[in-house]
């Protein structure tokens, strides 16, 4: 089964992602892990991004296709793989086409004012690195993390007016993306707002 995962922030991608692997006995691939692998490896990619981010550029269309073009040639994807970040915009995608015959796109759907609610309440330990929600996922004590007692605090793209930035980029590249997806007849919407393991089994029942 081939698959790519599209979705705003806040809709639960990596952790949908993370429970589809498992359950379709396929590889997730996302994109940021590849860029990090090769450039922890130090292949002729991983210098070649790593170079480009460190001057502040974005990778280009090209050079994340490449990369993800070889990643998909790696024996470990025969069976199978979820692409989790990739495509991003339409020329992405209609070169994922000239080398991959996907099986569905699957488009998690959330609203708005549910994805704010959902990012603004993280909170992240500054001393560990926990993660908590103040609705979803609470600390026991206030502003205090359960496994360390650090401070608990929350991350700049959290705050309201980066989720509104962030949907509004997202939107910009994503909304193509979406139409030419749907027009190729591989597009299966989901409502992502139940908890994971609910939207996981109505994802095996749209998937078959």
């Amino acid at each position: 089964m081939k698959l790519v995962f599209l979705g705003p922030p806040g809709a639960g991608k990596g952790t949908l992602a993370s429970l589809a692997k498992d359950a379709f006995g396929v590889v997730h691939i996302s994109t940021g892990d590849i860029f990090r692998a090769n450039i922890k490896n130090g292949t002729p990619l991983g210098l070649k991004v790593k170079a480009i981010l460190d001057s502040g550029g974005l990778v280009s269309d090209e050079t994340t296709i490449e990369i993800v073009k070889d990643r998909l040639m790696q024996a470990d994807c025969k069976a199978g793989y979820l692409l989790d970040g990739f495509p991003r915009t339409v020329v992405q995608a209609e070169a994922l086409a000239t080398f991959e015959k996907l099986d569905s796109v699957v488009n998690f759907v959330l609203d708005e004012n549910v994805i704010v609610s959902r990012l603004s309440g993280r909170r992240v330990c500054k001393a560990c690195g926990t993660g908590f929600h103040l609705t979803a996922m609470p600390p026991q004590k206030p502003g205090t993390c359960d496994k360390c007692g650090g401070e608990l605090i929350q991350r700049k793209d959290d705050e309201a007016s980066s989720i509104q930035e962030r949907l509004r980029v997202y939107a910009a590249q994503t909304e193509p993306l979406i139409h030419w997806y749907r027009t190729k007849g591989l597009l299966k919407d989901i409502d992502a707002s139940p908890q994971p393991t609910e939207v996981l089994k109505e994802l095996k029942k749209v998937l078959g």
